[in-house]
């Protein structure tokens, strides 16, 4: 899964959280920014109230369900910046995305 196919995906899901900016950023892979307030998609860096900082495979592995989030969280494989009431919606987010 590369950065483009993520966004791609999310984009077409509307995967976003309504009134609220969530920045992923990839461990050097780029990106990703979920607008809830522009309702936009997009790989461009900017305030949130949620920074997820992740690499793409464990992106990949919590949408097809083999990485629970909160275990990932708790190894250090996720690291949290801000509103840490919207990480909760993470698996919300994954869900629109299907698997």
């Amino acid at each position: 899964m590369t950065l483009d196919d993520v966004t791609t995906k999310f984009a077409a899901n509307q995967a976003v959280i309504p009134n609220k900016r969530i920045r992923f950023d990839f461990a050097g892979e780029g990106t990703l920014m979920l607008d809830g307030i522009a309702g936009s998609v997009s790989n461009n860096v900017g305030p949130a109230d949620l920074t997820i900082a992740m690499n793409l495979p464990d992106l990949a592995a919590i949408r097809d369900g083999s990485l629970d989030p909160m275990s990932a969280y708790f190894s250090g494989r996720i690291r949290l910046t801000g509103d840490m009431m919207l990480a909760m919606r993470l698996r919300e987010l994954m869900e629109k995305l299907g698997r």
